[in-house]
C-alpha cells in the first residue's frame, strides 16, 4: 500500500481540491485527473477511493500522482495552506466555521479538529492563526467538571498553551480558541473561526 506520509498527503490534498478549484490555486496546480480515484459516498457525496489507486495496474500512475502530490504539497506549503510537526500535517481551507462545523469539515475530509500535543504542533497551528490574522478552535472541550479540559476522545491534556488566568468561563465557555500570539482561551463555541485540520 502507502507509506503513511503519503497517505496523509492524499488525503490532504482531496480536502485542498475544493480550495484549488474555485481558482484560489488553479494556475499553480498540475493537470492531472482525479476523476478515477474518487468513489460516491452513501449520501451522494464524492469521496477520494484510495483503493482504485493502490490497485492501480500501472504502477507508472502511482509514480505520477505521488511526483505530482510532491509539487502539489510545495504549492500549497508556498501558498500557507498546509504546514508540518511531530508527524502530523496540518492544513487549512481558508474557510470559517463554528466548532461543530469545524469538527464536521475535518471528518468528512478524513482528519480531525487540529489539536495541538506539542510547542512544535502548537506553532504549526499558529502559523495559520498568524497568516490570516484570526483565532482558530482547537480540538480541545470541557470535561464534565466546569474549568477542565480535555481532548474531544476524552483522554486528559498533557500538553497546554493557556493564555494567564485563563480558562476563565466557569462552564459557560466549553471550547477553546487559540489566540494570534499562541496562546489558548476558552469560549463558548458559536463563533466561526478559522478552520485547521490534522491529519
Amino acid at each position: 500500500m502507502f507509506s503513511p506520509q503519503l497517505h496523509k498527503i492524499l488525503v490532504v490534498s482531496f480536502f485542498l481540491l475544493s480550495f484549488c478549484a474555485q481558482g484560489n490555486l488553479a494556475g499553480f496546480l498540475p493537470k492531472f485527473s482525479f476523476k478515477h480515484f474518487f468513489g460516491v459516498s452513501n449520501d451522494g457525496r464524492q469521496t477520494p477511493d484510495l483503493k482504485n489507486l493502490a490497485l492501480s495496474e500501472n504502477g507508472d500512475d502511482i509514480h505520477q500522482l505521488a511526483y505530482r502530490i510532491s509539487r502539489l504539497e510545495g504549492v500549497l506549503l508556498l501558498n500557507k495552506i498546509i504546514t508540518q510537526s511531530g508527524g502530523k500535517i496540518f492544513a487549512t481551507n481558508a474557510k470559517r466555521a463554528d466548532f461543530d462545523a469545524t469538527v464536521e469539515k475535518c471528518k468528512e475530509a478524513g482528519g480531525s479538529i487540529a489539536t495541538p500535543r506539542s510547542p512544535g504542533e502548537n506553532d504549526a497551528i499558529l502559523y495559520f492563526v498568524k497568516y490570516f490574522n484570526t483565532y482558530a478552535y482547537l480540538g480541545i472541550k470541557q470535561s464534565l467538571i466546569p474549568g477542565k479540559f480535555q481532548l474531544l476522545n476524552g483522554a486528559w491534556l498533557n500538553y497546554t498553551n493557556w493564555y494567564p488566568k485563563e480558562p476563565s468561563g466557569r462552564g459557560e465557555e466549553e471550547c477553546v480558541e487559540m489566540y494570534t500570539d499562541g496562546t489558548w482561551n476558552d469560549k463558548a463555541c458559536n463563533r466561526n473561526h478559522l478552520i485547521v485540520c490534522q491529519f
